[in-house]
Formats: structure tokens, C-alpha cells, sequence
């Protein structure tokens, strides 16, 4: 069972106990408590520990690469890209590799520039009033093309972004909604109160979201003491 994610936490909140149905429909000999460890990581990529408030927050982004090409101000060179890791130049014309740096931008921006890869891909295909963006959300084709220098979608990092763009992006439309991504931001939080609290109930505080994240980021501030002593 694909365990859908909820943007809100009032629908979360209201089909919890619906998917838990169909879940024990889809999965014999296992229980509440194996329902509840999907949802944790289902949503935990989109929350952080903060050590100064001690509790959960949003985090909902995502590393991408921003690819260029170096002296792409050069009058006279065009470029024929059909993916962001294969530069394939126009016959006739100075081939010149991609060049890149990593960035962090949110899933909101992730989301926007999906929807116009799709878009420009109907449009191109003349399909614009029939076809549905979620029909290709993942077609590989489509979502690692590269139309000269941009962002480069890596399509195997693209399949974890998959539950959150099916519920986020809009079946037809250019334009992501800003007001439904600030609710997300609200909710996941309080979703993940939600989780810990039935996972306290069972006493399975391990699994708990809140020692998982708290955990993983004390690691993390221990790697980067390490790093720094050993360069110094």
C-alpha cells in the first residue's frame, strides 16, 4: 500500500484510521504500531530537530543541482541539451560540458520547476488541454530534460519527492499554491505530534520522531566537530 501524504492536518487527522484499514487490508501479521512507523518516514524528511526550541520544525527542501555552462556569454555558441548530464551539441557547433553547484531550494520551488518541465513538455507535444500533469511526474523523459543551463533534476533523488508533488501540484494549472504550502509547513508538525504521541501510547519510543530527528542531528553536529578538529 502507497500510504498517501496529507497536506493538511485536519484530512491526516480524518483518514488516519481509513488507511489503517485498508493498511491491515494490505498487510497481514503486522500492526498499528508498523502502520505508524511508515508514516514516520513517510514525513520525516520534512522536519528537523531544533536544539534552541528543543521540538520539531518544518524543513521541506531538497538539494539540487544549478547547471551552467562556463563561458556561456560567448557570442556564437548554441547548445541542443536533451539531458542535464549529457551535453550534446548542435551540429556544427562547440561542444562545452555542464558545469554545476549545488543549492538548496524549497519543495515549493522544486514543485515549480517540475510543473513547468511538464508544461513546456505539452505544450511542445500538444497535448496541453488533455493531458494531466501527475500522469508525468515521473517520466523519466520529461522531468531530466535539459533545455541549455537550469536546474538539473537527479531522477533517482526525484522518486522521494514523488508522495509529496502528487498531493502538492494541480492535475492542470502553470502555478503551484503558495497558501496550501504554508499549511503544509503548519501541518507536518503537528502530524508529527500526532505519530509520537500514538507511538508513546505503545511505548515504542525509538520509532518515536522526535528521538529519530533528535538523534540523527546530534550525529551530525558530532561528524561536523570531528571534521573540523581533524582539519585544524
Amino acid at each position: 500500500m502507497e500510504l498517501p501524504l496529507y497536506l493538511s492536518f485536519n484530512e491526516f487527522e480524518n483518514f488516519y484510521y481509513d488507511n489503517l484499514e485498508k493498511w491491515f487490508e494490505e498487510h497481514h501479521n503486522t500492526s498499528e504500531t508498523d502502520y505508524l512507523k511508515a508514516l514516520s518516514e513517510l514525513y520525516s524528511p520534512y522536519l528537523y530537530y531544533n536544539f534552541t526550541n528543543d521540538r520539531l520544525q518544518a524543513d521541506a527542501s531538497i538539494q539540487i543541482r544549478d547547471c551552467f555552462f562556463p563561458y556561456y556569454d560567448k557570442i556564437g555558441i548554441s547548445f541542443r541539451t536533451t539531458s542535464c548530464d549529457k551535453g550534446k551539441s548542435a551540429k556544427n557547433t562547440k561542444t562545452v560540458n555542464h558545469q554545476f553547484e549545488w543549492k538548496t531550494v524549497t519543495m515549493m520551488e522544486y514543485a515549480q520547476h517540475i510543473l513547468d518541465k511538464i508544461n513546456r513538455y505539452l505544450v511542445k507535444n500538444n497535448i496541453k488541454e488533455t493531458g494531466n500533469i501527475l500522469d508525468f511526474i515521473n517520466r523519466c523523459d520529461v522531468i531530466t530534460s535539459c533545455e541549455g543551463a537550469g536546474y538539473c533534476v537527479d531522477y533517482h533523488k526525484h522518486q522521494s519527492t514523488l508522495p509529496f508533488l502528487k498531493a502538492y501540484l494541480p492535475t492542470h494549472g502553470q502555478t503551484v499554491n503558495i497558501v496550501v504550502y504554508r499549511d503544509f509547513l503548519f501541518s507536518v508538525v503537528q502530524i508529527a505530534e500526532f505519530i509520537d504521541h500514538k507511538l508513546k501510547e505503545v511505548r515504542d519510543f525509538e520509532s518515536m520522531l522526535y528521538f529519530k530527528l533528535k538523534s540523527e542531528a546530534k550525529f551530525k553536529v558530532q561528524m561536523s566537530h570531528q571534521f573540523l578538529t581533524m582539519c585544524n
